[in-house]
C-alpha cells in the first residue's frame, strides 16, 4: 500500500488514468447491446471488397496494445506533465466520442470471412480476436483514432527531435496498425476515415493551440535577439 500510495504520490498526473471506469464499462455495454443479432447500421463500402483479407496483419493489429498502453506508460514516468495531459486528452476525448456515435448510432459490418484455424498461428489467432471482438461498434475506428493520437504525442514531444529515430519508426507502427484493420477485415475503410477526421479535429484543440504560443514565444526571443545585436552593434 505504502508502495501504490508514493507511487499515486509522485505521479499526480495518473489520475487521469481513472478514465478507463468510464470506457471500459461503456465499451463492455456496447458489445453487448449492440450485436450481430440487433439492428445496426451496415458500414461498407466497394472499395471495402477490393481489399484482401490477409491474416498476418494480425501481428501489427496486437501489437497495437504495447504501442498504447506502453507509450502511455512512458509518457506518465518520463516526460513532462503537460505532454502526458495532451496526450491523454486527446486519446481519452477522441474515445468518448467514439463511444457515443456507437451509442447514437448504432453501427458494425459483415465482411468477416471465414477462417480456419488451423492454417497457422496468425489465423488462430485471429479465430481467438473475431470470438473475443464483435464486429460491432467499429465507426470511427479506435483502433486507428488511438494510433493516431500516439503518434501525434511522440511527433509534438521535443524527444522526437533529440532522438531522429523516434518519428518513423512510430509513423510506421501506425501505418501498420491502420493497415491491419481493414486486411483483417475488422473494419471498413470508413471506420478508418472517420477516426482521421475525428483526430484532425481534435489536432486543432488539444496540440494546435500549444504549438501557436510556442510559435508566438519563439518569434519573441528572436524579435529580442534581433534588439539586442542591433543595440550592441551601436556600442
Amino acid at each position: 500500500m505504502k508502495t501504490i500510495k508514493n507511487f499515486f504520490s509522485k505521479y499526480r498526473q495518473s489520475w487521469v488514468l481513472l478514465y478507463v471506469f468510464i470506457y471500459f464499462p461503456w465499451f463492455f455495454w456496447l458489445e453487448k447491446h449492440v450485436t450481430v443479432g440487433t439492428q445496426f447500421t451496415n458500414i461498407h463500402i466497394a472499395f471495402d471488397d477490393l481489399i484482401p483479407f490477409n491474416e498476418y496483419f494480425i501481428i501489427p493489429y496486437l501489437f497495437w496494445f504495447i504501442f498504447v498502453a506502453g507509450s502511455v506508460t512512458y509518457f506518465l514516468l518520463k516526460r513532462p506533465k503537460k505532454e502526458f495531459y495532451r496526450m491523454t486528452a486527446f486519446l481519452f476525448i477522441g474515445m468518448t466520442v467514439c463511444l457515443a456515435i456507437c451509442t447514437l448510432f448504432p453501427n458494425g459490418q459483415t465482411m468477416r470471412p471465414p477462417v480456419n484455424p488451423e492454417k497457422n498461428l496468425f489465423s488462430k489467432l485471429i479465430v481467438m480476436l473475431y470470438k473475443t471482438d464483435t464486429s460491432t461498434n467499429v465507426f470511427p475506428s479506435i483502433h486507428v483514432f488511438a494510433s493516431l493520437g500516439i503518434n501525434l504525442a511522440w511527433w509534438n514531444s521535443p524527444v522526437s527531435q533529440k532522438h531522429k529515430w523516434i518519428r518513423p519508426v512510430t509513423t510506421l507502427i501506425t501505418i501498420s496498425i491502420c493497415l491491419s484493420t481493414v486486411f483483417l477485415k475488422q473494419h471498413s475503410v470508413l471506420d478508418g476515415l472517420g477516426a482521421i477526421v475525428l483526430a484532425i479535429i481534435l489536432y486543432f484543440f488539444v496540440y494546435q493551440p500549444e504549438m501557436t504560443r510556442a510559435s508566438a514565444r519563439a518569434a519573441k526571443e528572436k524579435t529580442k535577439s534581433k534588439k539586442l545585436y542591433s543595440y550592441k552593434n551601436k556600442l
